[in-house]
């Protein structure tokens, strides 16, 4: 098989299973250490031992490139395929098939770890209709938020790829900071060029209730606003250690989204599970819409939604008040009316 795509299918099933960061940015730069070369330069410096010595090429990666160029399917690679085949969640199977897209994803262009072509090409193994390439706004410096130039240019890029044709589209987006004041990090001229703009509070997250409701509502409140992301903030697990939600009014933010048409995200995240169960109940009554996103910063993690398929589903959420079960020409037509 292909070397170059025996080391990202690789990579992608350790970012399934959440391997160690390291372990899994060891195949990706094997690969696009590789890949350059092309497949019968790459088989000749492998049989002749050169590739050793390249740079990025260490004994486990070598192994899988010299099985790779010899015709067979890497053992590495047949054990992760092997053990993949389990379902990441034990639950949900009816709402996970009925998923037809996803809201929230990164790209290397911010804190995500893989070019926007290999998030699209694992999106389309994955039989995503769509998928929607949400990148940071500027406020978050440490996530390398994209400036007003560097959305821009990202927006041909976009255009680009879904030039080709392919099964998955890729749609226009941005997870936008809602500032401290309650507007959106970036220009509204941008934001209204987008097809989905997600707006999180990233900063400042132990603000005292009034605040953060306030602050909330201001996003919600925004017409651009399509998606409210990860609302409370919190980690329940992961090598960033545990964070408490914030504190709010969830009545109040929760009947805001029902009056403006803005869709609560149930994020995928096993280390945030936001909402919380309690809060999905809460949203539900109040007659909110919701959408189950990956927030992918790998192409493995596009996966995740199996565990927001199983945490609605344990929620009695039903599919048609989950935007991302519909159509792409719903769902355009549903965020574009805003």
């Amino acid at each position: 098989m292909d070397a170059v795509a025996a080391l990202n299918e690789i990579a992608f099933w350790l970012e399934r299973g959440r391997a160690a960061t390291f372990k899994v940015q060891a195949f990706r730069k094997a690969a696009a250490a590789i890949e350059p070369l092309g497949p019968d330069e790459v088989a000749l410096r492998a049989r002749t031992g050169r590739l050793k010595s390249m740079k990025g090429i260490g004994d486990r990666t070598y192994a899988v490139i010299r099985q790779a160029v010899d015709g067979f399917v890497p053992d590495y690679l047949a054990d992760l395929r092997e053990k993949g085949a389990q379902p990441l969640a034990s639950g949900g199977e009816d709402l996970r098939a009925a998923l037809r897209g996803d809201l929230h994803s990164h790209s290397e262009w911010s804190d995500g770890g893989s070019p926007i072509e290999l998030m699209v090409a694992a999106a389309e193994v994955l039989g995503r209709e769509y998928v929607a390439l949400t990148d940071h706004s500027p406020n978050l410096t440490i996530a390398n938020g994209l400036s007003a130039e560097r959305l821009l240019k990202q927006l041909d890029v976009v255009a680009g790829i879904n030039s080709n044709g392919g099964a998955t589209r890729l749609l226009t987006g941005i997870e936008v900071d809602i500032l401290e004041s309650g507007g959106l990090d970036q220009e509204p001229e941008l934001l209204d060029r987008l097809d989905i703009v997600v707006a999180s509070v990233h900063s400042k997250l132990r603000a005292d209730r009034k605040t953060m409701t306030n602050r909330m509502l201001g996003g919600i409140q925004d017409p651009q606003t399509n998606v409210l992301g990860h609302c409370t903030g919190r980690l329940v697990e992961g090598s960033r250690g545990t964070r408490p939600p914030s504190e709010f009014d969830a009545k109040e933010v929760f009947a805001a989204c029902a009056e403006h048409n803005v869709a609560v995200e149930i994020n995928s995240r096993p280390e945030r599970q936001d909402p919380p169960d309690a809060l999905i109940q809460l949203a539900l009554e109040t007659g909110c819409l919701f959408s189950i996103d990956s927030d992918a910063h790998a192409p493995g993690q596009l996966d995740f939604l199996q565990y927001g398929a199983e945490r609605a589903a344990r929620n009695d959420v039903p599919a048609e008040r989950i935007i991302t079960t519909w159509p792409v020409e719903k769902l355009l037509a549903w965020a574009g009316g805003k």
